[in-house]
């Protein structure tokens, strides 16, 4: 009996563990997404970018980068204008912007066919129409460590209704408010979601990583993420050093990069308003800043 105990309680115990280090949260970016519609919408991959980034803050699961901070960022390092991220800058991008997914999409199909009710038919019109709106978005999942392609597929929705029909030529699509409650509006938030749901099904396949950003002259050693990202005091962590980036000789691809195990490192404190957390080394030397951080 006492036996049973003491297993129920060190089951007890690792679930705990387990539920803890389950809910670290990964970091995912979402690029701008490119418009293969030929509609002339404006500013519609920007929209629907913008949806898919609300739509994944909302599940609270992720540490989402704003689109318009990834931009910022990706401005500064003189990435480019267009911002039109590939699956071969993928990694490059990834290590600028210290998330693990990168999330590159485009909309293949955005419109509303209307029909007029006495018989008819008529696209982008007005009147009192049948309308039936679709949205087509197709999604590439990146694992930014690896450069590798974990997920690619289209997600679509739809929806009917019967009305006064209006023109969307003239919506600025960057703007969600203004067409968010449509019956296109509607479509786009089927197909976004069916994009988060394919995000939510891959994630396991993507590792949790941090990393180190300052040596303290006490010995201490500052990461980040902080409690942001649901790191919490006592957690323990493997410290690695990524070695040069391997390209394949055939293809010119990156590969990705080897990784040397550093040590150990533990929590003591969130700081820097949950941005960062300050740990002490219980193992290993040689500690730099920009080494990478992983669940033990």
């Amino acid at each position: 009996m006492r036996c049973q105990k003491i297993f129920l309680i060190l089951f007890a115990f690792l679930f705990i563990a387990t539920e803890v280090n389950a809910q670290l949260k990964k970091r995912i970016a979402v690029a701008r997404f490119e418009d293969r519609t030929g509609s002339g919408y404006r500013s519609l991959g920007e929209g629907l970018a913008d949806m898919l980034v609300t739509a994944l803050v909302k599940t609270g699961k992720y540490t989402v980068l704003e689109r318009q901070e990834m931009e910022r960022i990706l401005k500064e390092q003189q990435f480019g204008q267009s911002f039109m991220v590939t699956p071969q800058t993928a990694p490059k991008v990834g290590q600028i912007l210290g998330v693990e997914l990168l999330v590159i999409g485009s909309v293949s199909e955005f419109g509303t066919k209307e029909s007029s009710i006495g018989g008819g038919f008529s696209v982008f019109g007005a009147g009192i129409k049948t309308k039936t709106s679709r949205a087509v978005v197709d999604i590439r999942l990146v694992n930014t460590t690896t450069g590798e392609i974990i997920a690619s597929e289209s997600k679509e929705g739809s929806e009917s209704s019967t009305g006064i029909a209006f023109r969307y030529e003239d919506i600025d699509f960057s703007k969600l408010n203004t067409w968010d409650d449509t019956d296109i509006g509607k479509a786009a938030r089927q197909a976004i979601d069916g994009c988060v749901k394919l995000i939510a099904d891959n994630m396991e396949k993507i590792p949790w990583s941090g990393k180190i950003i300052k040596i303290n002259s006490d010995g201490t050693i500052l990461m980040k993420p902080g409690s942001d990202g649901n790191v919490k005091e006592g957690m323990e962590f493997v410290v690695y050093r990524m070695g040069e980036e391997i390209i394949d000789p055939d293809t010119g691809l990156p590969l990705g990069a080897e990784e040397t195990k550093i040590g150990k490192i533990k929590v003591t404190e969130i700081t820097l308003n949950g941005k960062a957390a300050k740990a002490k080394i219980i193992e290993g030397t040689g500690f730099k800043e920009k080494d990478i951080v992983r669940e033990k």
